[in-house]
């Protein structure tokens, strides 16, 4: 197993998914690769250096099979930095409201803000010749997984205009150095400012066509349903297709059921958005709303990266119960109620995070 997994509390072992203690997720702008959430669908591939080829294929007027050599000789490398947040971040709340059975329970920790290092998506389709009606960009990882009696790797698509933009990467590198395996060597898509299930681990194929990808884990995993619809009642062609990260602001420090001895307590935390948009500000409440304290925008403001934030607030003996909201550039801010947007997949929870502490008398 990989080396990240001591440093991960593990959600699963086969296949693996972890994240890091919450408390330590905010300590440094740039995640440690070993600190950095894995979300798997099935078991890693082990795939060879040197006859790996990446497929581009569909649309295009010249189909290409590239190796690693040939996009280190053709194309120029960039580096950026951005974080990646999946789906399902934060739906242990949600699953306090209703049961959602099937599902990992992840806490806020499945997220991570990384430096990506590889070559611009739009330069490798460019190569390729993209004929007329092409309008979605799909990808498909070398990761073997049965779903409805068929077996293909996990796939997703974003649309063309999405795939244009500079920020988007098929991505060699992470934190300097080659991707592990765990963390989709040779090569992943890093698709900034959308899902995580949108940046395909272990890239095989990239194909240009009209629709988005038929792929499972497109066309039908990772959609979002109205509170009032359950799994058993849901019609799977009526739900939406996720893409776009909502904003969202989480206190990592201190951590949920933390008991205070100082009269002044410091909150740091993580907030993201998606659409390409900026965090503008972050407001704490220990009042139930009543009254908020903006917080200090500490590092980032980069819309494809992470926001850390940090407070102080100063409070008497008691139980409280600490809430962060975020606003971004859009004026977009986090609902109130998680009950307002629950679903049955638990995906895309950002109301207002809330956790408990005591602070003692002595």
């Amino acid at each position: 197993m990989p080396s990240a997994k001591p440093a991960l509390v593990v959600q699963s072992e086969q296949p693996f998914n972890g994240g890091p203690r919450v408390e330590a997720l905010c300590r440094e702008f740039v995640t440690p690769s070993e600190l950095f959430f894995v979300r798997n669908h099935g078991p890693v591939p082990e795939i060879d250096r040197d006859s790996y080829r990446l497929a581009v294929s569909g649309m295009v007027a010249h189909p290409l099979r590239l190796s690693l050599v040939d996009l280190r000789t053709r194309f120029p490398r960039v580096r950026l930095q951005a974080a990646l947040q999946c789906a399902g971040n934060r739906r242990r709340e949600f699953m306090t409201i209703a049961p959602i059975p099937g599902e990992i329970p992840w806490g806020p920790e499945a997220i991570g803000n990384a430096e990506w290092s590889g070559w611009r998506l739009r330069d490798v389709l460019q190569a390729a010749d993209l004929q007329a009606g092409a309008a979605h960009v799909v990808f498909t990882g070398l990761d073997r997984l049965e779903r409805g009696g068929q077996t293909s790797g996990f796939g997703g698509s974003i649309p063309l205009d999405k795939a244009a933009s500079p920020e988007v990467l098929v991505a060699d590198e992470m934190n300097g150095v080659p991707l592990s395996a765990i963390h989709g060597f040779p090569l992943r898509v890093v698709v900034p400012g959308y899902i995580g299930a949108r940046s395909v681990k272990w890239l095989g194929e990239i194909s240009l066509q009209a629709h988005p990808s038929e792929n499972y884990y497109q066309a039908h995993a990772y959609k979002i349903f109205s509170p009032h619809v359950r799994a058993e009642t849901a019609d799977w062609t009526r739900g939406l297709m996720l893409g776009e990260l909502p904003v969202n602001a989480v206190i990592c420090d201190p951590a949920d059921g933390t008991v205070l001895h100082d009269r002044t307590i410091r909150l740091r935390g993580y907030a993201i958005t998606g659409g390409g948009r900026r965090i503008e500000r972050v407001d704490l409440t220990a009042d139930g709303g009543r009254t908020w304290q903006q917080a200090d925008l500490s590092a980032g403001n980069d819309p494809w990266t992470w926001t850390l934030f940090e407070a102080r607030l100063s409070l008497t003996p008691g139980d409280y119960e600490i809430c962060a909201r975020a606003r971004d550039s859009a004026a977009e801010m986090q609902p109130e109620d998680a009950r307002t947007i629950w679903n049955f997949k638990g995906y895309v929870n950002n109301a207002w995070h809330r956790i408990r502490v005591r602070m003692t008398a002595d």
